[in-house]
């Protein structure tokens, strides 16, 4: 039975997760999706739970009377009715209790959360590369995480604990009402006050909550920064440093915390103050009814027993109040992050790109990273089916620029990009970039396997096909000798976070092998062969030729005599083509490509000086200093 309820909800659906509202009750509608039945079913049988609850008290009072006017003989033949009603009423309590905790634990609990992750961290792969370049790793995973459970929580102290309360308390009142009604104005009164004493301090434990939502991501993000560079943190010395810029926002956090809890405090206080003016106020109340013999002795007890029950749950409400505002504070948080809108989407009309051929083409194609200075300028470019270019030009030229929107982790602002004739906007981009292999400078690994990163090229290749590509891109020999302290060995052995346990080399060898097992049409290497010493290097070239044969390359390097031999070198200053042409004529041409092969400083293009190092750097607007460039 358990089984079926957890069953009932399929936390990972395959449909596309659809793209979240700003703002706050919409994001809380739109977050219960596929869980509206269940939520309501758990909610109703929340409300008899309350009238159940509330009604025992009243059956107390019941039976103090019964048994002060019937004798032990008499009981049953005076009372039979509505003992064996309450009898009735004891025996389906669990029936409903099962059930209200069934959907609530087994159906809800787990399955809410883990289908709210599924989908905030599927839009969050969705995300374009400027998102990420804004944000910590850290601080996104942090609100898919909390985010998730603080959803949750708001559904089920709304749905849940708040319905319980108030049907709870208007039963109580409904039944000490029967009573007399001068026992109502006790728990009138309490409650007014208890309104106040929460409208004072619930929205300022709901500020403090979201400004801890915040601090605990930030606090989150800023180690979990440390940690992911923690190579670059040792070799500057820099532990104290990346300590006191965590201690900022642990000391951020904290004052949160302080300030949270002080209001805690004085609730509490104030909180009991109250619960036992009620409870001195009906006791008194009742047995002054009683001394004037309007009520009886059941009214009494049941009356007392009310007031002692809501003293308590007073506590309970109060912290669940509490709760609720922070987790409301959370969500606040965490929905300005997951439901920003997605910067690059595909179109409604979108299909898959073909690739017969590789015919790239650029026509008029302007972009500035939003700035006002345009980093690529009216390019127009054609590279033929199976042309092998290379993008060369100074920092800043664009060429980097070129590589991203081919690949369309920007979208272009003027021009277009077609592939084959089809412009690369109105295809899917899973389409897209399956047709593109790309070996960057920068290499990042998973931290799994390196079976799982060299499949990552092609999923569903044999043991043979991956051995097959890392013998090409002379990684298999190392990799048999890797192992990891868990025991794994060879291409079991994991590689740890962003490939930190491997060498620059290695790392590289590995992203190649990555990419020969794709064996895409388009081949877009920037900086391949970068990290890999002299010997290597040249093996690693004479796989790279192979594996261009029959493709479209596009290739950048600062060391020009990496891609000195491909069949055309487009060269680039300030978003704009200057010269094109092979190695050779450039030379002979005496142009910009001259004058960068001749103050080349051991193999690599030097630095700008003056005006023109300036005019490089204005190529990127303020606003945006960490967008790539070239």
């Amino acid at each position: 039975m358990l089984s079926a309820f957890e069953k009932r909800v399929h936390p990972y659906p395959d449909e596309p997760p659809r793209p979240l509202p700003s703002g706050f009750f919409a994001f809380l509608w739109e977050a219960t999706r596929g869980l509206r039945p269940y939520i309501a079913a758990m909610t109703f049988f929340t409300a008899l739970i309350g009238v159940f609850e509330a009604a025992l008290f009243g059956m107390l009072g019941n039976v103090v009377d019964w048994l002060s006017r019937s004798s032990p003989e008499t009981l049953w033949r005076d009372e039979r009715g509505n003992l064996l009603l309450l009898a009735a009423i004891l025996a389906a309590s669990p029936v409903v209790i099962a059930l209200q905790t069934l959907l609530k634990h087994q159906t809800l609990a787990a399955n809410f959360p883990m289908l709210l992750r599924w989908k905030f961290h599927r839009l969050m792969l969705s995300q374009s590369m400027s998102f990420y370049q804004d944000e910590f790793a850290g601080r996104v995973a942090t609100k898919v995480m909390q985010t998730a459970l603080a959803v949750r929580d708001v559904w089920m102290i709304l749905a849940d604990i708040l319905v319980f309360v108030v049907i709870y308390f208007v039963t109580m009142v409904s039944l000490v009402g029967g009573f007399d009604a001068v026992l109502l104005l006790p728990f009138l009164g309490w409650l007014g006050l208890y309104v106040a004493a929460m409208c004072y301090y619930v929205p300022r434990l709901g500020k403090v909550g979201q400004q801890q939502a915040d601090a605990r991501s930030l606090m989150t993000g800023r180690v979990t920064d440390a940690y992911t560079n923690i190579a670059t943190v040792k070799l500057f010395s820099h532990a104290q440093r990346e300590a006191g810029f965590a201690r900022g926002a642990m000391q951020e956090f904290i004052q949160s915390a302080y300030a949270q809890m002080r209001l805690v405090t004085s609730f509490e206080i104030v909180n009991h103050l109250l619960g036992m003016v009620l409870i001195a106020a009906t006791a008194g109340a009742a047995l002054w009814l009683w001394t004037q013999g309007q009520v009886g002795v059941g009214a009494v007890a049941a009356a007392t027993a009310m007031a002692l029950r809501l003293n308590g749950i007073s506590h309970w409400v109060m912290w669940e109040f509490a709760s609720l505002f922070e987790h409301v504070g959370t969500v606040q948080d965490g929905l300005r992050t997951l439901s920003r809108p997605l910067a690059i989407t595909d179109r409604a009309d979108a299909v898959p790109l073909q690739v017969p051929r590789g015919e790239i083409r650029f026509e008029r194609v302007g972009f500035g990273y939003g700035g006002q200075r345009r980093v690529i300028d009216e390019l127009t470019l054609t590279i033929r089916p199976g042309e092998k270019i290379g993008l060369v030009g100074r920092s800043g030229a664009g060429k980097s620029t070129i590589v991203n929107l081919l690949l369309r982790f920007y979208d272009v602002e003027s021009g277009r990009v077609l592939i084959d004739g089809q412009d690369i906007a109105g295809v899917t981009q899973d389409s897209l970039r399956a047709h593109v292999g790309m070996v960057t400078q920068d290499t990042s690994l998973l931290h799994r396997s390196v079976r799982d990163n060299v499949l990552y090229g092609r999923p569903d290749a044999d043991d043979a096909q991956m051995i097959a590509a890392a013998q090409r891109a002379e990684a298999h020999e190392f990799i048999l000798g890797l192992t990891d302290p868990k025991g794994r060995s060879g291409y079991d052995a994991h590689v740890g976070e962003r490939g930190v346990k491997l060498s620059g080399g290695q790392r590289q060898r590995i992203a190649i092998a990555r990419v020969m097992l794709k064996d895409a049409p388009i081949l877009l290497l920037d900086e391949a062969t970068s990290a890999l010493d002299s010997e290597v290097e040249s093996a690693i070239q004479r796989s790279l030729y192979r594996l261009m044969e029959g493709k479209t390359v596009v290739a950048i390097a600062h060391r020009l005599s990496t891609i000195a031999a491909m069949d055309r070198l487009i060269v680039l200053d300030k978003g704009r083509i200057v010269e094109e042409g092979d190695h050779r004529s450039l030379l002979a041409r005496g142009g910009l490509y001259a004058r960068l092969w001749a103050h080349q400083s051991g193999g690599f293009l030097g630095e700008e000086d003056g005006d023109e190092a300036a005019d490089a750097r204005d190529e990127l607007p303020a606003a945006a200093p960490l967008k790539p460039a070239a």
